[in-house]
């Protein structure tokens, strides 16, 4: 066994994981040295020695006439070899296209990876008009969007208390974050089971969720609904809660019988 060296400390391993989400985040467009850096809160030069160093495992690309950044070949063999036994896109799909032909708002399934919500899949409305806040592979901490807030709101007052004893939402994503609104939604949430992000991150761009269960009776998934303002009126939020209700209680029951870690 090798002794663990500077290099392959538990902080820079940190930091090598946040340059992968930074740069899957940033798609098919790339992502620049400095972008990589700011998003990521490291010197410029730490991120580079990093970047390069992931670049030469395969990991990552980079354009050389851009200098932009992408996901390597590296990622793409071990993520189809892990699909086999994590990607649940196959079973979420029919009810996201059934949940978005009812409604006509975009459905999207997100997935909790520790303290974050990660966007798995999408299905996009009838309706013209879109939120483009949620898409497939963006990340959101828990408490920060209508995914990362009703999987917050499903834990235990313990978990929700830790969480956000060490963590100032309201420092990053704007001061309707502090704890004592995200208090008023937690329990808002509990009384209905599904939420509300009343256009909170963009303005005007709404979304609804509901959690869906594992065999555990744990929160592991959100379903939600985005669409525009004028979509998502009061007077519609019992309707549409109702249905995101349905359709996440479908969706655990259908992950429950699947076979793998999706179970577990």
């Amino acid at each position: 066994m090798q002794p663990m060296t500077a290099e392959s400390s538990p902080s820079v391993l940190g930091r090598a994981a946040s340059l992968l989400r930074a740069v899957a985040a940033g798609g098919d467009i790339g992502v620049s040295t400095s972008e990589l850096a700011r998003r990521t809160d490291l010197a410029r030069p730490t991120a580079h020695r990093l970047l390069s160093s992931l670049a030469e495992e395969g990991f990552l690309d980079r354009d050389a006439s851009s200098g932009l950044w992408f996901l390597g070949p590296e990622l793409f063999l071990m993520g189809s070899l892990a699909a086999e036994r994590y990607d649940i896109a196959d079973v979420a799909r029919p009810v996201l296209r059934e949940l978005a032909r009812e409604t006509g708002e975009s459905a999207f399934l997100s997935a909790r990876r520790g303290n974050e919500t990660v966007c798995l899949v999408g299905e996009e409305g009838s309706f013209p008009l879109r939120s483009h806040v949620l898409h497939v592979g963006i990340r959101f901490p828990l408490g920060v969007a209508s995914a990362g807030l009703v999987l917050l709101a499903h834990l235990p007052d313990r978990d929700i208390e830790d969480w956000l004893s060490r963590n100032d939402l309201a420092a990053q994503w704007g001061a309707r974050h502090t704890r004592e609104e995200l208090a008023q939604r937690i329990a808002a949430t509990r009384e209905t089971g599904w939420c509300v992000n009343p256009g909170l991150l963009v303005e005007g761009s709404w979304g609804m969720a509901a959690a869906v269960f594992d065999r555990r009776d744990e929160p592991r998934w959100a379903l939600s609904l985005t669409g525009v303002e004028s979509r998502f009126r009061a007077e519609r939020h019992d309707a549409l809660g109702t249905l995101l209700l349905r359709h996440a209680h479908e969706l655990s029951l259908a992950l429950s019988r699947r076979p793998g870690p999706a179970t577990r």
